[in-house]
């Protein structure tokens, strides 16, 4: 069964072509296992070019390059030494990695978690949102169930959460749908005409497993998918 949603949403702005090639640049620049490794002695210490040929064993001619290289992608810059003006440091460029990685702020979004019972995944999901992000979600199901499953209030309740007021609903009855929807169970993404700027996580059914431990394992996981995709941490 295909159920279709045709509530309007409020579109999403997409990565556009040059902020991909941008981020190409970057990462080619740091394709090679030297200029990695140059980086990755500026994390923490500034060098200068004498101690970085010392320390990667890289002979003058070759050093400079990979320096240019970096310098013009933006990771390193070289200063002048306070000391013996004739010297340079190379260092770490202020936030230079940041953004490398694609990363999401959607801390501001109305959401909406969609499984197919709404009894478990999708209402974890969205009271942890609400708990991490500290904005209201919602959570609906293509086919509710009658209550919201005894196992999942308890995962609730371990993880700090309280689904005990929480009861399914259906997809098809959310009026005004958020601009930010996520299935959190393959058989609701396949049912529904999922429109292309939803997302959707293959969260494993822990109903069907029944178990404490398959409960809390969905928890963790949602916790870490939410993090990243709420902008407030890392997987």
């Amino acid at each position: 069964m295909m159920v279709d949603i045709l509530a309007p949403v409020r579109e999403a702005p997409a990565v556009t072509s040059t902020d991909l090639a941008r981020r190409a640049a970057r990462h080619a620049a740091l394709g090679d296992p030297v200029r990695l490794a140059v980086v990755e002695e500026l994390v923490c210490c500034d060098r200068s070019p004498v101690e970085l040929r010392e320390r990667l064993g890289v002979e003058s001619n070759l050093l400079s390059h990979h320096l240019d290289v970096l310098e013009s992608a933006g990771f390193v810059e070289r200063v002048r030494s306070a000391g013996d003006g004739r010297r340079r440091y190379v260092r770490l460029v202020a936030g230079a990695l940041d953004g490398l990685v694609p990363t999401s702020s959607a801390a501001s979004c109305e959401v909406m978690f969609v499984c197919t019972q709404n009894s478990a995944r999708s209402q974890l999901a969205a009271a942890l949102w609400t708990d991490l992000v500290g904005t209201p979600a919602r959570s609906a199901g293509t086919r509710p169930a009658d209550r919201v499953h005894p196992g999942a209030v308890a995962a609730a309740g371990r993880a700090g959460l309280d689904l005990s007021d929480a009861r399914p609903c259906c997809v098809a009855d959310v009026p005004d749908r958020p601009s930010l929807v996520v299935t959190v169970c393959d058989q609701a993404h396949e049912e529904l005409t999922v429109p292309a700027d939803w997302l959707h996580w293959s969260i494993p059914d822990l109903v069907a497993d029944g178990t404490s431990a398959a409960f809390d394992a969905v928890v963790d996981e949602l916790r870490a998918r939410i993090s990243v995709l709420a902008g407030t941490g890392a997987a």
